[in-house]
């Protein structure tokens, strides 16, 4: 059962939220948006609007939901966020070990970190491994994920701000591009998707477009549902293929 409007995704978990600028990408950061919302709504969980925060009474949210699902964690924040201690992200994997059901997508901008996190410690096998490259400064963020032992490696062009030129994109699983949306948006050209596309059509990679947002691919600025998700004409969102495996041989150091 779909619980969110993120398109790659079934569902949202956030046993973290609030995060801080890390780079280009985050500078009209939705989340950051968001939250200020909530907080002026009286939501108790965003009382400290963007600061990021842990909710230990959030950890145990996954083991309610019987029906295998998707799930996108931190969507409001960033697991690997230096103020997120090691030891609250063990007991997030706890939570994810105990409900083999549930494939769990975690997407980051700090690859250093979570590399670091990695480095003594198994990927268990329902998860999925992201990072975020949404320029040229950041494409070094995929050799960080690239030879990670994960059921899936995936990369978010999200927003994508410029022409990226020749990826390496080996090793990869999966790649989500899309616009970005909101008042401030920053225009996306097409020539920038094909050429990103291009390449993971030579490697027989998923290839996943999620949206033009503010701006159309005519360059006119408009309600992202007008601009929609077309992309030359058709609608692209493909998913990796997920190799069983048997969660019972997953170990992780906590």
């Amino acid at each position: 059962m779909r619980t969110t409007k993120i398109e790659w995704t079934e569902r949202t978990w956030n046993p973290v939220t609030g995060c801080s600028k890390q780079s280009a990408g985050c500078k009209y950061c939705y989340a950051e948006i968001m939250s200020r919302r909530l907080q002026a709504m009286g939501n108790s969980k965003y009382i400290n609007e963007f600061k990021p925060t842990m909710h230990p009474y959030e950890l145990n949210e996954p083991l309610k939901w019987k029906k295998p699902s998707t799930v996108f964690v931190c969507s409001m924040s960033d697991l690997f966020h230096k103020d997120v201690s090691f030891d609250f992200i063990d007991q997030v994997f706890k939570i994810i070990l105990k409900t083999p059901q549930h494939n769990y997508q975690i997407l980051t901008k700090r690859a250093e970190r979570m590399a670091e996190y990695f480095k003594n410690r198994v990927i268990p096998h329902n998860v999925w491994i992201g990072v975020t490259v949404e320029n040229r400064n950041v494409k070094y963020r995929i050799d960080y994920i690239r030879n990670l032992q994960a059921t899936v490696r995936f990369i978010s062009f999200e927003p994508l701000l410029e022409e990226l030129g020749k990826l390496n994109l080996s090793g990869i699983d999966w790649v989500i591009v899309g616009g970005e949306s909101g008042v401030q948006a920053r225009p996306m050209q097409e020539e920038w998707v094909l050429n990103i596309k291009q390449q993971t059509d030579e490697l027989n990679i998923p290839f996943f477009f999620k949206q033009w947002g503010t701006w159309g691919e005519d360059g006119i600025r408009r309600n992202k549902k007008l601009n929609g998700k077309l992309l030359q004409g058709k609608i692209i969102q493909n998913f990796p293929s997920i190799r069983n495996e048997n969660l019972m041989s997953d170990f992780i150091n906590l």
